[in-house]
């Protein structure tokens, strides 16, 4: 961690030039910690003087205090921009409360007491803010996710256009006092780069409590991450309750009251939980409890998790599936799926499975093919939950080029290999004017028991090479198509589930989620380097 700088002290004459300069991303020490006191200037001879030549004497100097320049809070991720001022900074104090703008009680009560709760403060629901406070308050225009936060005559001010830009803010405040036991003098105006940024979490082959969920959501949300993805349904198992197919769910799973739960907790803090129900391959769990939607070859060898998609009755399971769930998850994205379906990896999947090639082409003409067949798939599952509103995603291997039809434009493509079948390298995607989610299996892949030649992502890795703009391997896409790169998640993959316990996943996604956090929240190489970020993690 870089050394805090030596301040000298200043004329009051320059207080107000250098008050303007503005720092931006360089996090340093808070202003109430790099106080100095000015020395007192000694007083008049005390040799006694005759009443004869006596002079006025002026007073002794009343003692001054003067303060460096104030540096930008010390976060993770670090404040975009932070213009400096001279003065004390803030610290909580034993009177000192969170209070919350008239008229924004609604909107903001969660935040405030949170943040209360977290510094030792009182709650101060809509009192008009004092010396000492911190007021909360929705406000102004600015970007989705955006706040200002200003520290002032011993007050802090946090704003933002929404409720989630507000709560960023908090999270700053928290992590400053946190890291240097103040916020430093000052105004923080902060927002992402990416509106997507999180954890993919596979719960399906390896059961997670509801606590421990809870708890990465608690640590995600301190790091300004906003999405979680919960795979609930692989080969492995199917983990949460269903009442309209209780014959697939595995134990141990998830009640619908603890994911109800698990939901509220992310609401408040500003987090989606996007759930995955994978098909038409992943689906074994499913499976079990119903031998006869498996798809067979022409010799009738069972294919490994994948439903036959000619058959309307895999289709209406799934559908019903997706209808049962989506009341349970309201956060505004939903993940079909669409990857690694396995008729797709045969040599000629129309001679393989003729009841696919048949059904290919009764539904899309003569030169229909079964890449077609699973592109129809994936549409009519986009039709089925299309109308609740969420945004739609699918793996980057669930698209295919060159068939008769092609995937719905509002579906989001989450990029994470150009080495399976039916994958193409990242540019294809982007110059069809798709948006991309980006899961590089490269750098953001933990893969449990590490098969198939998987390491561990590591935090310093992910910081210092990675980039939203490196969606498949180490080699970044032309910066032009940044807007369509709508951010990034780390992955956590059960394969070798006992390869790890819950607080050893913990402990090993620690770091790398983190480096993540500052990746998506700003692009721009950090300030920090690897050993002051990694200080600076750990501290917090």
């Amino acid at each position: 961690m870089r050394k805090p700088r030596l301040h000298r002290r200043v004329r009051s004459i320059a207080t107000a030039t250098a008050a303007a300069l503005v720092t931006l991303a360089v996090p340093g020490c808070s202003a109430a910690s790099d106080e100095a006191r000015a020395p007192a200037t000694p007083g008049p001879a005390t040799t006694p003087a005759t009443p004869t030549d006596a002079a006025p004497v002026p007073p002794a100097p009343t003692p001054t205090r003067s303060y460096a320049l104030s540096t930008a809070p010390r976060t993770i991720p670090a404040v975009r921009e932070h213009v400096p001022a001279r003065g004390p900074g803030w610290k909580p104090a034993p009177d000192a409360r969170v209070v919350v703008a008239q008229g924004d009680a609604a909107a903001l009560s969660d935040e405030a007491k949170l943040l209360a709760g977290e510094l030792g403060l009182k709650y101060g629901d809509s009192a008009a803010p004092r010396t000492g406070d911190v007021e909360l308050s929705v406000e102004g225009a600015g970007k989705p996710e955006s706040y200002t936060l200003t520290v002032k005559d011993g007050t802090v001010r946090i704003k933002g256009p929404d409720e989630a830009g507000v709560f960023y803010g908090t999270r700053t405040l928290k992590q400053a006092v946190k890291s240097a036991g103040s916020a430093p003098e000052g105004t923080v105006n902060d927002a992402p780069a990416k509106p997507q940024r999180g954890l993919n979490l596979d719960i399906a082959r390896k059961h997670f409590t509801p606590d421990w969920i809870e708890d990465r959501l608690r640590e995600m949300a301190d790091l300004k991450l906003n999405q979680l993805g919960l795979h609930f349904s692989d080969d492995q198992a199917f983990r949460i309750q269903s009442d309209t197919h209780p014959e697939i769910v595995s134990n141990p799973h998830l009640t619908k009251a603890q994911v109800r739960e698990i939901t509220a907790l992310a609401a408040r803090l500003h987090i989606t939980v996007v759930p995955e129900i994978d098909s038409p391959g992943h689906l074994g769990a499913v499976l079990r409890a119903h031998p006869d939607l498996q798809l067979r070859d022409v010799q009738g060898k069972a294919v490994k998790g994948a439903v036959d998609i000619s058959n309307p009755a895999a289709a209406k399971l799934v559908d019903e599936l997706l209808r049962e769930y989506q009341p349970l998850f309201p956060g505004g994205a939903w993940h079909l799926g669409a990857d690694e379906y396995q008729a797709l990896v045969y040599r000629d999947p129309q001679a393989s499975f003729p009841q696919l090639a048949r059904a290919a082409q009764q539904r899309y003409g003569p030169s229909a093919r079964v890449q077609d067949l699973a592109t129809g798939w994936l549409n009519d599952l986009a039709d089925t939950v299309r109308p609740s509103g969420n945004a739609l995603k699918a793996w980057n291997d669930g698209f295919f080029a060159g068939g008769v039809t092609s995937a719905a434009k509002d579906l989001q493509v989450e990029y994470w290999t150009g080495k399976e079948i039916g994958a193409r390298p990242p540019l294809e995607y982007l110059r069809e004017g798709r948006k991309l989610v980006n899961l590089n299996d490269e750098f953001l892949y933990y893969v449990l028991g590490e098969p198939n030649e998987f390491t561990y992502p590591t935090g310093r890795r992910i910081y210092e090479e990675w980039t939203p703009l490196v969606l498949r391997g180490t080699t970044p896409v032309p910066a032009s198509y940044g807007n369509q790169i709508l951010g990034g998640r780390l992955a956590v993959w059960a394969d070798l589930s006992g390869a790890q316990t819950q607080a050893q996943v913990a402990d090993g996604i620690r770091l790398p989620l983190a480096a993540l956090s500052q990746k998506v929240w700003d692009s721009r190489t950090p300030q920090l380097p690897w050993s002051g970020f990694q200080a600076l993690a750990d501290r917090l």
